[in-house]
């Protein structure tokens, strides 16, 4: 397992960990004085038209993008609610591309509005994710699609496992050409029994490795998400599967903590972000 200590540059910032508070602009600026190697940034963080312009910016002050978050929500009620969401995500391929994104993040949908079906709704899914292939081939933007803790499977994601991930980019990407993928965060694969199987599984389908923590107690599924060192997650353990099988690039921390560090000024945020994976994760 690679020693983090003194290496920054190994690491790369999710901009969810700022809290969506400030201009794109500054926050670059902001990661690459911190030391990070790479940022990865939010689609809401940015306007799309100006992807070009902006990937250019990131490059200026020395970051690569290690990816770019995320799908449109793949389930709909309807047929022309499915096609709107296939095509937003073809618009943010474009945008990951025009960035210079290693890969689009997807997080692929719950149950579609109104429905209890979840074999129905997963398919959905899958049929849209396929519809995505051509695309990602074409610009190079591969997909990486991100299983989620089961606790958000009625409403972001009925993707909940590696395993399951694994299994859907057996479907989509039979041949192994690389358009899928998959994204680990510490936060939703942590607690899976059978995540270390799972993960020497993933040799050459990982394409993101993103680090937070869980709080106990959490007082909010989603918003309340934990420094690494403040839970419960052995972090060194989990990174060290996740080297073990053959990743060997960032170390993303994706933070959401809408109580205390997005609160908090943007410069002690990242400093304590690169003290605590230097030296925890």
């Amino acid at each position: 397992m690679r020693d983090l200590a003194g290496r920054p540059e190994l690491l790369a910032l999710n901009t969810a960990t700022l809290g969506h508070r400030e201009p794109l602009a500054g926050v670059i600026d902001a990661v690459a004085a911190a030391g990070f190697g790479a940022i990865a940034p939010w689609r809401h963080d940015l306007d799309e038209s100006q992807a070009a312009a902006e990937g250019k910016r990131i490059r200026d002050a020395g970051l690569k993008v290690s990816g770019y978050c995320r799908t449109a929500y793949l389930s709909a009620p309807d047929a022309a609610g499915r096609a709107a969401a296939v095509a937003d995500n073809v618009r943010a391929l474009h945008a990951a591309a025009e960035l210079g994104a290693e890969c689009f993040v997807a997080v692929v949908g719950g149950l579609a509005a109104g429905s209890r079906d979840c074999a129905d709704s997963r398919k959905q899914i899958l049929d849209g994710l396929a519809q995505l292939a051509e695309t990602a081939a074409e610009l190079k933007v591969p997909i990486a699609l991100e299983p989620l803790h089961p606790a958000y499977a009625a409403d972001r994601s009925l993707l909940c496992t590696t395993a399951q991930a694994l299994q859907w980019c057996g479907q989509l990407d039979p041949d192994g050409r690389g358009d899928f993928g998959v994204c680990l965060d510490a936060y939703h694969v942590w607690w899976d029994p059978e995540r270390a199987a799972s993960i020497a599984a993933a040799k050459g389908r990982i394409m993101g490795y993103h680090v937070c923590d869980w709080l106990v107690p959490t007082r909010d599924i989603l918003l309340d998400r934990g420094m690494p060192g403040d839970g419960v997650i052995d972090l060194r353990s989990l990174r060290a599967e996740v080297e073990a099988a053959g990743w060997d690039s960032w170390v993303e921390v994706e933070i959401f903590s809408a109580e205390d560090w997005w609160k908090r000024p943007k410069e002690e945020v990242l400093a304590t972000c690169v003290e605590r994976m230097t030296s925890l994760c």
